[in-house]
């Protein structure tokens, strides 16, 4: 068999004789392949750094580089023979920048023969966007459900992602606390189980199926109906929304008041005659109720005092919608003179919304810290009845085990009579009566003595 001829005398006169189909010979050429794209590539960044140089002295000039072939090797799908790109070495498409041409020859090179991923592959990375399932109900009072995504609610309602944490409901056990946060175009309600953000045509409710969401929704409703205006101004829809979250919110925490209150007061009737297990349960889950009761309250009744005390919270309620400004000095700027009057007018009905409302909530809650205080006194004074009759266990434990002790010194004499030992004393007739009322005596006399020395310490 003849020798194969070598398969180029450019690079080495005396390369091994390999089979072009051999896997030796494709590493061979991919080491090849890889030397000339390093070196072209250490070439481009010389040329990059030139044009730099150039720059420092003339930047207007415009700097376009020779074609610069920099491709490395492909590999053939049949035979997979490894082919050199036959394009000039120091040559760049005209047009094209050498700081371009070496940003896309550095990346083909670091990445090898990975490739970048599609844009949807790398959104599939990340994390996915949440989407909400709310009710929507329009100011004509038409309710509808509907899915939307953060993006679109963000859009739609003008709020930042992290004014959208309060009403999240994924985060309520971090966002527990009442809250009614103002922004220029919306409002975002968190009354516990009620999470809203009301808008000037609609308004979302979060967790509708809750029992927060369901009273708010069966609270506005009938406050949207035409029918139900009689004649008077109606109130903007924003103000409603307020106002039906208030009341449905504190009518709650009424009801829940009035369902505790005559069971506290039967317990606290029945109480200082009748200690059960039953009873002492009942005494403390009532108890339990009425400090979660006030807790929300409290927090309630403070949200509503902050948002008093704070009147450029009020206005920026007031001007929603309007084209109304408000200055540095809490001063309303409006484009129009009779929007400042209605302003005006809509902020003394806040303030006497927000007092009503303020009012009731305090009477909740001073009403529930009563029946707490008093379900407290019933257990001080349980513990004092239990207190005095473990004393009075106490006391009869106590004289028994004096008693006990004298027996017990009596059982000791009888017990060195029981020898079987001669003492002489069994030979007399009336020794045993003797020696019996002996120790009877003995037992009486030891009790009455220690019983007055206790006495005498105040033990008994």
């Amino acid at each position: 068999m003849a020798p194969s001829t070598p398969l180029s005398s450019n690079y080495s006169p005396n390369l091994l004789q390999l089979p072009i189909n051999c896997p030796q010979f494709r590493l061979i050429l991919a080491g090849i392949s890889l030397s000339r794209s390093k070196y072209h590539f250490s070439r481009k960044l010389l040329l990059l750094q030139q044009q730099q140089q150039q720059r420092s002295w003339d930047p207007l000039r415009p700097i376009v580089a020779k074609e610069v072939g920099a491709k490395c090797f492909a590999e053939g799908n049949s035979a997979g023979e490894a082919v050199l790109d036959k394009g000039s070495d120091d040559e760049v498409p005209k047009g094209v920048s050498v700081k371009e041409e070496v940003d896309r020859d550095f990346s083909n090179i670091s990445v090898g023969s990975q490739r970048t991923p599609a844009t949807g592959d790398s959104l599939s990375l990340g994390i996915r966007e949440p989407v909400y399932e709310v009710v929507e109900v329009r100011s004509n009072g038409k309710v509808s459900t509907r899915k939307i995504n953060r993006r679109h609610l963000l859009k739609s309602s003008g709020l930042r992602p992290r004014d959208v944490r309060s009403v999240d409901p994924s985060l309520w056990l971090t966002n527990s606390m009442p809250s009614l946060l103002v922004r220029e175009y919306a409002i975002l309600l968190n009354l516990g189980s009620l999470r809203a953000i009301a808008m000037q045509d609609c308004v979302y409710i979060f967790n509708y199926n809750r029992k927060g969401g369901k009273a708010f929704i069966d609270t506005l409703l009938p406050r949207l109906n035409p029918k139900n205006v009689n004649g008077g101004p109606s109130m903007p829809f924003v103000l409603e929304v307020v106002e039906a979250a208030l009341h449905s919110r504190i009518q709650r925490l009424e009801q829940r008041l009035w369902n505790l209150e005559p069971r506290v007061q039967a317990l606290l009737e029945v109480l200082p005659n009748r200690l059960t297990g039953d009873i002492l349960e009942e005494l403390r889950i009532s108890k339990q109720a009425l400090v979660e009761l006030g807790s929300r309250a409290g927090a309630l009744k403070q949200m509503l005092l902050d948002i008093l005390e704070d009147t450029h919270e009020i206005r920026r309620i007031c001007i929603m919608g309007r084209n109304c400004t408000l200055l540095k000095n809490d001063e309303m700027e409006c484009s129009v003179p009779l929007d400042k009057e209605i302003v005006e007018e809509e902020e003394e009905e806040i303030e006497m919304l927000l007092e009503n409302y303020l009012q009731r909530c305090e009477s909740c809650h001073g009403q529930a810290e009563r029946l707490l205080d008093s379900a407290k006194e019933m257990e001080d004074s349980i513990a004092v009845n239990l207190s005095s009759r473990r004393l009075e266990v106490s006391r009869v434990e106590l004289l028994l085990q004096v008693g006990t002790f004298c027996v017990g010194v009596g059982a000791l004499v009888a017990g060195i009579f029981g020898m079987n030992l001669r003492s002489y004393l069994e030979e007399h007739v009336f020794a045993f009566w003797l020696t019996t009322a002996g120790i009877f005596a003995g037992a009486v006399v030891g009790f009455i003595l220690m019983y007055a020395y206790l006495r005498k310490r105040k033990i008994l």
